[in-house]
């Protein structure tokens, strides 16, 4: 095989421009004409809120490189400066046809539909008096606007929170000329507004932006002086939370103390509507701290994302996805004796399209049952009313041992588990936060039952959160089995979470941050062998992201030799696909639609003799080498093989896949207009769901 510098920067691609292409994707959601319209809303504002997440943890992390000092990137052999300046580029074309979508697409689309948003200009009179009341009445009254002086200095924002530069002409009650406030909209505001039914001239709906109702009245904050100019901006900051796990002696108290700090960390990024004078955006870009490039004007609301409003106050079915009734296995229904079932042979459900109930009727089940001893769960995210965890304080409360580890730091979830820590805490749940500088990642259940004076362990290992709500839209599998040398495993890795003690050898399972890495490495080596000796040979892999670079290496290295690679990646993908005489073999396809692709899976063909592996962890450093993960196997051939014929359905999807090109640009599969058209997300839901 011929010898690769596999340290040449330009065998990959920049992390953080494959995330903002994946958002693009997201983003061309919107445009597609199969999606329903109110669907389309939704999409926009999903890319803005993935956009402000990609401001407010990657490149807060790049601002915080170089403020430290370190300001070379080793993964892409490039500065964090000139990765910032990619960025903004990328970045403000996808911001500009987030505008252009809203403005020229779906505003226009929504008004056909008897929906629309009323720009001032377009008042009525009898709608302005009505909207006048409502700013004296519901909105003034909670503003605080400041003039600007050396009293009242620029004042430190909230991040993300809706904000008005006014320009002002006049004196002020102590005769001192005026000439700049700042106002802030609390958050308690609504930001659409909708019309009453008299006042909505024969159309269905009427909404009005709260921030077109603030440039309307402003001059009524300002007595005896006069309003020239109201601008909407917006600032996003660092949201990352600093804590140092070895020095702290209690994580759940200084995770708790940190959360205070959230919205006010450093600056990253700022918004400005794109009318507002350049004096005054340079004003803000210093007051703000913020480079050139870290400024974005936008042409409209600076907070896309609060257009979802509509989505929800909008009763029009016809223009939203159709409902379903998720599937469920006739072994698995509540009425059943759940341990029977799994006794007898294990079960492999796949969300959305297959309930998460019986999880949950398991643990109720369990909690419930007198032969039930212990019960053991990892808790990453499960939000705020969760069937789980009402299951888990009934199970304590009925006197089973339940120990249950949190991971506190699952980012941007970290108040609701310091809460959800407390509950459970008040219930005498054994409580753990999981192991210092390891964020615990793997979805466990373990269940003891006393049957027949032996011990039995029932299992369930995911690829998604026990989180009842993100089941219904993100794809994931969920195993059920009492398959002993899986549970000795899983019982092993609980003890070594709350122990800290070694763990022996796995019987069945990859681990992370151990054997993971290394297991899969020597599978697709093992498969480099079988075709260097002419026997068949394939790799299949779905996941959500591909960026550790001994992985990256490996797939290369198998290409070289032969392998065919097919790689099913949702996000973020440094792997350059398709380069002579090094990736010829890989294909990377991307697959966006109704549901969050979310499972992760791994396929290797063995000769003939496939193996199929499903798991918490993405291919990237942290999950591999940082992060508490597991990888379980599909062992029941029923079950293998219909792993195998999903994975087959999303390579030959022909609607929703996008293909990756060697520049990191993706280009959207389109189908001849005599081929089946083919959508992998709709053939699983009209093989394992019901519709209606």
């Amino acid at each position: 095989m011929e010898t690769i510098d596999f340290n040449n920067p330009d065998f990959y691609l920049n992390r953080e421009i494959s995330m903002l292409e994946f958002n693009w994707r997201v983003l061309q959601q919107a445009l597609d004409p199969d999606v329903p319209l109110l669907e389309q809303l939704n999409y926009l504002c999903i890319s803005s809120t993935n956009l402000d997440e990609f401001f407010e943890v990657r490149v807060a992390g790049l601002v915080q490189q170089i403020e430290l000092g370190d300001p070379y990137l080793e993964s892409d052999q490039i500065s964090a400066n000139e990765a910032l300046k990619l960025i903004a580029i990328r970045a403000n074309e996808l911001v500009d046809e987030q505008y252009r979508i809203l403005n020229d697409v779906l505003l226009p689309a929504l008004a056909e539909q008897s929906i629309q948003i009323l720009p001032r200009c377009d008042w009525s009179k009898e709608q302005q008096e009505w909207l006048r009341n409502y700013f004296i009445e519901e909105v003034a009254p909670v503003l605080s606007p400041m003039g600007l002086d050396s009293a009242h200095p620029f004042p430190r924002l909230l991040n993300k929170s809706l904000n008005f530069i006014i320009s002002l002409v006049g004196k002020d009650a102590f005769g001192r000329n005026r000439n700049s406030a700042i106002l802030q909209a609390p958050r308690s505001l609504p930001r659409v507004i909708e019309l009453p039914n008299e006042l909505r001239n024969d159309c269905d709906y009427k909404f009005v932006f709260l921030s077109s109702i603030i440039h309307a009245f402003a001059d009524d904050l300002f007595y005896g002086m006069t309003v020239k100019g109201c601008y909407q901006f917006r600032v996003t900051r660092n949201s990352d939370l600093a804590i140092d796990t070895e020095e702290t002696s209690d994580l759940l108290v200084a995770i708790s103390d940190e959360l205070t700090h959230r919205n006010y960390g450093d600056e990253v990024r700022l918004e400005i509507a794109h009318n507002c004078p350049e004096e005054m955006v340079d004003f803000l870009r210093k007051e703000c701290g913020m480079q050139q490039e870290n400024v974005y004007l936008a042409n409209g609301p600076v907070n896309l994302n609060r257009l979802q409003e509509i989505h929800t106050l909008v009763d029009r079915p016809d223009l939203k996805f159709k409902p379903f009734t998720q599937g469920r296995p006739s072994d698995l229904t509540a009425d059943n004796d759940l341990f029977a079932s799994i006794r007898k042979r294990d079960f492999l459900l796949h969300h959305p399209y297959q309930s998460f109930s019986p999880v949950v009727d398991l643990l109720k089940q369990a909690a419930a049952d007198r032969s039930v001893l212990a019960i053991k769960q990892t808790l990453y995210r499960t939000g705020a009313k969760s069937p789980v965890v009402d299951a888990l304080v009934a199970a304590a409360h009925a006197g089973k041992e339940v120990t249950v580890v949190i991971e506190l730091r699952a980012r941007f979830d970290e108040a609701a588990n310091v809460a959800l820590a407390a509950r459970l805490q008040q219930a005498a749940v054994h409580v753990v936060y999981g192991i210092v500088g390891y964020k615990t990642h793997a979805k466990m259940l373990l269940i003891l039952r006393r049957e027949n004076h032996k011990l039995i362990h029932y299992v369930h290992l995911g690829t998604g959160n026990y989180h009842r709500s993100t089941s219904r839209i993100y794809t994931d599998y969920g195993l059920l089995t009492s398959d002993k040398k899986i549970a000795a495993d899983v019982s092993n890795l609980f003890v070594q979470l709350t122990s800290l003690g070694k763990t022996p050898k796995m019987n069945k399972l990859l681990h992370a941050p151990f054997t993971m890495h290394e297991g899969l490495i020597s599978r697709i080596e093992r498969e480099i062998t079988h075709i260097e000796q002419g026997k068949p040979a394939h790799i299949i892999v779905k996941v959500n992201a591909l960026v550790e670079h001994d992985i990256i290496h490996a797939f290369y290295r198998a290409s070289m030799a032969g392998v065919k690679i097919d790689l099913i990646i949702r996000g973020i993908c440094c792997l350059k696909p398709g380069v002579k005489g090094l990736s010829d073999n890989i294909k990377v396809r991307s697959i966006i639609g109704r549901f969050l692709e979310h499972t992760r899976v791994f396929y290797f063909e063995n000769n003939e003799n496939p193996e199929v592996w499903a798991g918490s962890a993405d291919l990237m450093k942290r999950n591999l080498l940082r992060r508490f993960e597991t990888c379980f196997p599909i062992e029941n051939k029923k079950l293998k093989k219909r792993v195998i014929s999903d994975l087959k359905i999303y390579l030959a999807d022909n609607t929703q896949a996008w293909l990756l090109a060697d520049d990191g640009r993706y280009q959207r599969i389109t189908h001849n207009k005599d081929i089946e058209p083919i959508s992998a997300q709709k053939t699983l839901l009209a093989e394992l769901a019901k519709q209606y």
